[in-house]
């Protein structure tokens, strides 16, 4: 299959899961007596709302057919889709390009390891493209687990959430967590959806995890930006920091990820503690700490 026959087949896909979440009272439509045989709305009523004729969406659906700027952007409206949501449709469609993809092996760049060093009592790491774990600081180490032990080629965040009981633990709110971040991921493929270590990570995922499958079906996508995250750490107990993802302007496949706490937070101190246990644990290092 050829990458532009897997974005419309992925496009027809990402149609189909958002209008099975959408009810007819929800656009508007009178629901017709007795049980409905598809759960969510027909493909006829999103083609009556979008004021397109029910063939032509069916062929969009089954990846037969592309549509126009002006289609894509009503379909948005009449899916509800959010602004992510709406992004990743126009860069499934090509109708928003992408810039070229590169499967080259990813190398943090000098700049940025200087600074993740720098940051003393701050957890940061690099991720690259799939969300691989390209460098990391101490704090963040001390944070999450010692990623030095995980094989580089396993070395992916997306798989550390949903595989690694360590970091599984670390999350009271683990579920909204692992869909935000696959969801990221999904973005993600819109990008290169022929990469095949993406397909590999999928696929692994896909077969250990039935949540990462169930998930991943649903066809959910979020960029990336900032916010909040509540953690219950082994050794400095509960933190709450807020993150925020600053992208490389020489290369925007790599994205700094910080996590800091108000000031005169408890949290705050708690990450002080923790970048005090970091350093006795490097001047003191002990097996399988």
């Amino acid at each position: 299959m050829s990458s532009s026959n897997a974005r419309d087949s992925e496009l027809g896909a990402f149609l189909k899961a958002r209008r099975t979440e959408l009810s007819p009272a929800e656009v508007g439509l009178p629901d017709s007596a007795g049980r409905r045989r598809v759960k969510g709305l027909r493909r006829e009523e999103v083609a009556l709302l979008a004021s397109i004729s029910p063939d032509y969406y069916t062929r969009l659906e089954q990846g037969r057919r592309q549509a126009s700027t002006p289609v894509l952007d009503t379909l948005a409206r009449v899916l509800r889709l959010d602004d992510g949501e709406r992004a990743y449709m126009f860069e499934l469609s090509g109708r928003d390009a992408a810039r070229p993809r590169r499967r080259t092996t990813q190398k943090v760049q000098p700049q940025l390891q200087r600074l993740l060093d720098d940051l003393s009592t701050t957890p940061a790491v690099v991720l690259g493209r799939r969300t691989d774990i390209l460098a990391w600081n101490v704090m963040a180490a001390a944070l999450f687990t010692d990623f030095a032990r995980i094989p580089e080629k396993k070395r992916n965040f997306v798989r550390l959430v949903f595989r690694e009981p360590a970091v599984r633990a670390l999350y009271p709110d683990w579920e909204w967590v692992a869909q935000t971040t696959l969801a990221q991921l999904r973005m993600e493929a819109a990008l290169d959806p022929k990469d095949p270590r993406l397909a590999e990570l999928v696929g692994e995922l896909s077969l250990q995890d039935p949540d990462f499958r169930r998930w991943w079906g649903a066809h959910r996508v979020a960029t990336p930006g900032s916010g909040t995250k509540t953690l219950n750490h082994p050794v400095v107990g509960p933190l709450t920091l807020d993150w925020s993802f600053l992208t490389s302007t020489d290369d925007p496949d790599q994205q700094l990820i910080t996590l800091t706490a108000e000031p005169g937070t408890p949290s705050h101190d708690r990450l002080r503690i923790l970048a005090s246990w970091a350093a006795q644990a490097a001047d003191h290092p002990v097996a399988d700490r």
